[in-house]
C-alpha cells in the first residue's frame, strides 16, 4: 500500500507541476494581450490602408489617361506667321492620392492636375512677326501704341484699374525721353512697358543699320527709364520688313502685330469701334489701341464686351505665353 499511495501522490504533484506550467504560460499569453490590445486592430488598419491606397492608385493611373489634354506646339501658320503653343494636361497622380487619401468622405477623388509645356515653342520658330495668341486660349490683350496723346492716358488708366485689366503699352523712344514721369505711373499700375521704336518712323523704308538703332535706343530708355526687360516690338503703323524681324530677333525681341485695329487715329464713335471688337473678337485677340478720345471713350464697352464672351484680358506677355488660363475661362472641366 505505501508503493501504491506513494507512486499516487508522486503522479498528483507532477500533474499539479504541469497545470500550473500551462496556467502560467496561458496567463503569460493573456496578460501580454492586454498589456497590447491594439497591435492586431493595428496590424488589421495597416493592412486596410494599404488595400485603400493600392485601390485608389488604380483608380486614378486607370483614369489619368482618359484625362490627359496633350499640350501644342508653337507653329508657323500661313496667314498668321508665328503662333505660340499651348500646354497640355495631365493628372498628378501622387499629389491626386495624396489629396485622396487625406479626406476619404469625399464622393469623388479631387483630382490635381499639372500642366505639361509643348516640345516646340514660340522662341523656337525664329524670325517671324507674331499676329495673334493661340485660338485654343480664351484670353486677349491690348496693346496701347503711345507716341502722343497724354491728356487721354489717365482716363484710360482709370478704366483698366475700375475693370482690373492690365494691358500692355508699347512706348515710342523720344516719347519715354520726355514723359518718364507718366511711363513709370504707367508702370506703377501693373502694366506692360516694350518697344515701338524711337521716333515713330516707318521701318521698312530704313537701313538695317537705322532700324537697329531705332530699336536699341528704345531698348536702352526702357532699361535705365523702367528696369523693364522687354520681349516684344511693335513697329510703328505697322510697318516693317524681313530685316526689321529678323534684328528685332537679334536684339532679343519678338516683333508683334495686331489682331484687330480700332483705328482710332481717325476719330470714330465709341459705340462703332465697341461693336467692331465685339464683331471680330477671337481667342488671342491682340486689340490695336492708342491714348486717343475715341478709344478712351470705347474702353468701357470693349472690356465689357470681351468680359461678356468669357474671355480673360491679360497683357501681350500672358496672352502669347503657352500657359493655360483657369478651367473657369477656359470651360474646362
Amino acid at each position: 500500500m505505501s508503493v501504491r499511495k506513494a507512486a499516487t501522490i508522486a503522479a498528483s504533484m507532477l500533474m499539479l507541476i504541469v497545470f500550473i506550467r500551462i496556467n502560467d504560460d496561458v496567463s503569460g499569453y493573456l496578460t501580454s494581450l492586454k498589456q497590447t490590445p491594439s497591435a492586431a486592430v493595428s496590424t488589421m488598419e495597416l493592412m486596410s490602408e494599404d488595400e485603400e491606397r493600392q485601390r485608389l492608385m488604380s483608380i486614378i493611373s486607370a483614369e489619368a489617361d482618359q484625362r490627359r489634354i496633350a499640350p501644342e506646339d508653337a507653329r508657323i501658320d500661313r496667314v498668321w506667321k508665328a503662333i505660340p503653343g499651348y500646354n497640355g494636361l495631365e493628372v498628378d497622380i501622387p499629389k491626386t492620392l495624396e489629396a485622396a487619401l487625406k479626406d476619404p468622405s469625399q464622393a469623388a477623388i479631387p483630382y490635381v492636375f499639372k500642366e505639361v509645356e509643348p516640345k516646340v515653342k514660340l522662341t523656337d520658330l525664329g524670325a517671324y512677326p507674331i499676329y495673334r495668341g493661340n485660338a485654343n486660349k480664351k484670353m486677349i490683350s491690348f496693346m496701347i501704341n503711345v507716341a502722343w496723346g497724354n491728356e487721354y492716358i489717365d482716363s484710360i488708366l482709370k478704366t483698366l484699374k475700375q475693370e482690373n485689366v492690365k494691358a500692355t503699352f508699347f512706348l515710342d523712344g523720344s516719347w519715354l525721353k520726355k514723359n518718364a514721369v507718366i511711363a513709370k505711373q504707367i508702370q506703377a499700375e501693373g502694366h506692360e512697358m516694350s518697344n515701338h521704336a524711337y521716333s515713330h518712323p516707318d521701318m521698312s523704308a530704313l537701313s538695317r543699320q537705322d532700324q537697329y538703332n531705332q530699336i536699341a535706343k528704345t531698348e536702352a530708355l526702357l532699361k535705365s527709364t523702367l528696369n523693364v526687360t522687354n520681349r516684344w516690338f511693335a513697329p510703328p503703323s505697322g510697318a516693317f520688313n524681313s530685316a526689321t524681324v529678323q534684328i528685332a530677333a537679334q536684339s532679343g525681341l519678338q516683333t508683334v502685330l495686331w489682331t484687330i485695329d480700332t483705328v482710332d487715329w481717325r476719330k470714330p464713335p465709341a459705340d462703332s469701334i465697341v461693336r467692331k471688337i465685339a464683331a471680330k473678337l477671337e481667342p488671342g485677340s491682340l486689340i490695336l489701341m492708342h491714348p486717343t478720345a475715341s478709344s478712351r471713350d470705347a474702353l468701357p464697352g470693349m472690356i465689357a464686351a470681351a468680359k461678356a464672351k468669357g474671355y480673360a484680358i491679360g497683357t501681350v506677355s500672358e496672352t502669347l505665353s503657352s500657359k493655360r488660363i483657369p478651367a473657369a475661362v477656359e470651360g474646362t472641366d
